[in-house]
């Protein structure tokens, strides 16, 4: 519970000294600090559902330096498969770097997904790399994702006395605004290709080894609150959820988690 109570604290102060950051005449300073607080009715991750189809609270901070460098924390409760091996958080920390070429603006670095609570192996380490542009009215983004070989990953179905194995997610995003309107619509697809299996506890990044996720939805922007609507879906069948066993089913009624629904949420930011 050490890292949850940590998150907590952090949020405190933070919203304690929010308002001194909302004063639009002071000058600009070296280090700015963002964040956003959310309710969500379902927690996709790459389509699959980490909050056995319920509501997820989350929340993140950004601690951004003028030169390009940052770091961050985002978390969120979890519920049935996304608990892994008994946490009920997720906490992931975050370094990165982030600059402009040309038009292009990349962003670089690296998430630690950790899951305070829960059993041993379940940590894991993920590089990324994005790159930004404008296409039209259009803003779209490229991304790779690269976990290296390492003990959460590895396929302990094959391999119950040990395995280490990697992961690759490629993505890519776009929205536009619609004119006159408070609305942003957007389109997400991504591509997950890793061990077609599960981690020593129920831990993986491609549950079936290779899959497709994709969302369409709009968001509606008012001030500092964000309200999106989202479908979200995959290519995983039933018969490969199956095959994970009933931790990849809701546990109130055994449906697949990675069916399609729909997603809402409110975000607000500070």
């Amino acid at each position: 519970m050490r890292f949850s109570k940590i998150l907590l604290s952090i949020f405190a102060a933070v919203g304690s000294v929010a308002p001194a950051w909302a004063q639009d005449t002071d000058p600009p300073q070296p280090i700015t600090v963002s964040g956003s607080a959310s309710v969500a009715s379902d927690y996709r991750f790459r389509g699959v559902s980490q909050s056995d189809k319920e509501v997820a609270l989350q929340g993140g901070i950004t601690i951004a330096h003028e030169s390009g460098f940052y770091v961050a924390t985002w978390g969120s409760n979890l519920a049935g498969w996304g608990t892994f091996g008994g946490a009920n958080i997720e906490l992931d920390l975050v370094a990165g770097y982030k600059g402009q070429a040309g038009n292009a603006a990349y962003d670089v670095g690296v998430t630690w997904y950790t899951y305070p609570g829960g059993a041993d192996e379940t940590d894991v380490v993920e590089l990324y790399g994005k790159v930004s542009g404008t296409a039209g009215p259009a803003n779209l983004t490229a991304g790779v994702f690269y976990a290296p070989k390492q003990t959460s990953l590895g396929n302990f179905m094959a391999h119950p006395d040990g395995d280490r194995e990697d992961n690759l997610y490629l993505s890519g995003d776009g929205t536009v605004g619609i004119p006159d309107t408070p609305l942003t619509a957007k389109a997400h697809i991504g591509y997950s290709n890793g061990n077609p299996g599960l981690g020593p506890n129920g831990t993986s990044l491609s549950p079936t080894g290779e899959y497709f996720d994709w969302l369409l939805g709009v968001d509606a922007t008012w001030n500092q609150l964000t309200l999106g609507v989202a479908y979200v879906d995959t290519d995983i069948t039933r018969r490969e959820s199956a095959y994970l066993g009933s931790g990849f089913s809701k546990t109130k009624n055994g449906s697949p988690i990675a069916a399609s629904t729909v997603v809402v949420s409110l975000t607000a930011a500070f």
